[in-house]
């Protein structure tokens, strides 16, 4: 598949009372596209997640990634020393499933005034604490399609919250891909297969897919844990999901 090209920019959305800081890519040739919102790690909007909005736009989407921590800290970008997953983890303590979710809708319906986005065709990919806040916006009437990477926690609370997200499920309203490492100690293989039982109950279309050799963060070419195979073919996935559910 041919690249498009692409435009991209630093926007703000929402209300007068309270905007989010959002990084916009979306195709250069006019038409009409599906919209996609990417989910930040704990790291922020930052290069990793622009990029991955950028790579998305190049599929033919109209792809947003709004700034979750706006609240606790706007404007926070960060990399991948210990010292800055401290600070992230901080942030995320902080926030709450309802704000996070209001958020969401945000970049949605920034989208859905945006005359070249289908008004019926929106995915969400996210990655660690986004992968987590992508299984909670599944629950979105809006959301069809859903890529979770390495969503920690998902079966045990809710960022901000002591309800596990996996207790919303049945609520979960579209398709979910979910992606594991199986080296990820942060996520251990019973949560996993606990998540997939879940799905599997309550009849959501999904797929869980575990990755041998894999560590926690293992899409992210910017992290010691980058592992080329796993995501490539993940990715692979990742475009077989919402190509088939959201260009219709």
């Amino acid at each position: 598949m041919t690249e498009r090209p692409i435009k991209t920019a630093k926007i703000q959305i929402g209300l007068d009372s309270f905007q989010i800081e959002a990084y916009l890519a979306q195709p250069e040739q006019p038409g009409i596209y599906p919209g996609i919102i990417v989910l930040q790690e704990i790291f922020g909007v930052n290069i990793h997640i622009r990029e991955v909005t950028e790579r998305i736009a190049q599929l033919g989407y109209v792809a947003i990634a709004p700034a979750l921590f706006q609240r606790q800290a706007p404007g926070f970008e960060t990399g991948y020393t210990s010292e800055d997953i401290t600070t992230g983890v901080r942030y995320m303590l902080q926030t709450k499933p309802s704000e996070i979710l209001s958020d969401i809708q945000l970049a949605i319906d920034y989208l859905k005034a945006m005359p070249q986005v289908k008004k019926n065709a929106f995915g969400c990919i996210g990655f660690c604490f986004g992968g987590h806040v992508a299984y909670l916006a599944a629950t979105l009437s809006d959301i069809k399609a859903t890529a979770s990477f390495y969503g920690g926690g998902i079966a045990t609370d809710t960022p901000g919250s002591i309800e596990p997200t996996i207790n919303k499920t049945k609520e979960i309203k579209g398709t979910l891909y979910a992606f594991f490492g199986t080296e990820d100690a942060s996520i251990p293989a019973e949560q996993v297969d606990k998540i997939e039982a879940e799905l599997t109950k309550n009849k959501i279309p999904s797929s869980v897919f575990r990755y041998d050799g894999a560590d926690h963060g293992f899409f992210c070419n910017h992290r010691s844990s980058y592992n080329p195979q796993a995501a490539n073919d993940a990715w692979e996935k990742v475009k077989q999901l919402f190509g088939s559910v959201l260009a219709v």
